[in-house]
């Protein structure tokens, strides 16, 4: 596993319908996790942002913080409930 993949990030917790709980994000390897196991949709322009993102966060080519900020948009855009 990347180094990049424990990156904090501000926490959010989205509520996917295939996921049994609410999903708490806490690191760029959630926010992979969450879109690649259990997004409703895998062809959003938002979704596909959010993966683009995590992969530079992974990479350290942007701040970890821009993860939360694209799954957010994604969620949005998916119909995925944001809990704050």
């Amino acid at each position: 596993m990347k180094p990049g993949m424990r990156r904090k990030i501000p926490s959010i917790t989205l509520t996917v319908e295939s996921a049994m709980s609410p999903r708490r994000i806490n690191t760029v390897q959630d926010a992979v996790e969450t879109l690649l196991d259990h997004w409703p949709i895998d062809d959003g322009e938002e979704y596909l942002t959010a993966v683009h993102v995590c992969l530079d966060a992974i990479h350290g080519r942007i701040a970890p913080e821009a993860v939360r900020d694209a799954m957010v948009k994604a969620a949005e855009e998916a119909g995925v409930s944001v809990l704050q």
